[in-house]
């Protein structure tokens, strides 16, 4: 019995733990029973040359700090690492959501099949988790970064209960119930102005996920679901007011996404 005990200890000492995106991709999917599937991710690719003076800045950079005479060793140029930048893998160089959009698989694969889901990522481990919303799913609400932390705050002093946030350096996204376009238009039809920062994931639309890594920088939970519970979602309606007063005037507004 204690030879068996003791076999028993090792093999749960030794069991791998699941990769953080696939652990991540597998708790939406199963417990949650969000659609999910992977963001086309980032590819690395070559800085791009600018003009005679940033060269000569690199340059002297690299000789200060004992780079160039490494090079002239070896016989390369200064550079290496630095001079490369994470590029979306899509075809597209001048992509706006950079890693953080479907591409192959499309959109409506997503899915909550655990087998899937554990194909998808044993294949490409470092793909963003990205959930399908609307329908069943989470719907969201997304606003630049500054504004939202400031609607965040008026929500909180309301007393208002928020469900998870997900945020990126540029943008914060409230998950919300799902709602429908109908709905939506009906909320939208009477306020006097809704900036173009504000963007709104419903039926259709997709969001990126932590711990996912994007073009941007990484994904994180501001306000994380609670452990153990299927993820509360307020009603659109409980936090539009807020959010469109918040992203009156904030920076970062336009036509161009960025996540």
């Amino acid at each position: 019995m204690r030879e068996i005990l003791g076999m028993r200890r090792r093999l749960r000492l030794g069991r791998k733990k699941e990769p953080a995106l696939l652990d991540a991709a597998l708790r939406c999917a199963t417990e949650w029973h969000w659609p999910v599937l992977p963001g086309v991710g980032l590819k690395a690719t070559k800085a791009a040359k600018s003009t005679k003076a940033a060269k000569t800045t690199r340059s002297a950079k690299a000789a200060r700090t004992g780079k160039a005479a490494k090079a002239a060793k070896t016989g390369g140029a200064p550079g290496g690492p630095d001079d490369r930048v994470r590029a979306c893998a899509c075809p597209d160089p001048e992509c706006v959501v950079p890693g953080a959009h479907p591409f192959d698989p499309g959109l409506l694969a997503a899915t909550t099949d655990a087998r899937m889901v554990r194909w998808w990522w044993t294949n490409r481990p470092d793909a963003p988790v990205l959930l399908a919303t609307g329908g069943r799913a989470p719907c969201a609400v997304s606003l630049p970064a500054v504004a939202a932390a400031r609607a965040l705050a008026v929500l909180d002093r309301r007393g208002l209960r928020l469900g998870p946030v997900v945020a990126t350096p540029t943008r914060w996204s409230l998950l919300v119930a799902p709602y429908s376009l109908e709905r939506l238009g009906e909320l939208l039809y009477v306020k006097d102005c809704v900036p173009s920062s504000l963007r709104f994931h419903g039926e259709g639309g997709y969001l990126v996920l932590p711990p996912s890594e994007t073009g941007t920088g990484g994904v994180r939970w501001e306000r994380p679901p609670t452990p153990g519970a299927t993820p509360w979602l307020p009603d659109v309606e409980a936090v539009l007011d807020a959010l469109v007063e918040a992203s009156t005037g904030a920076p970062g507004g336009g036509s161009r996404l960025r996540y």
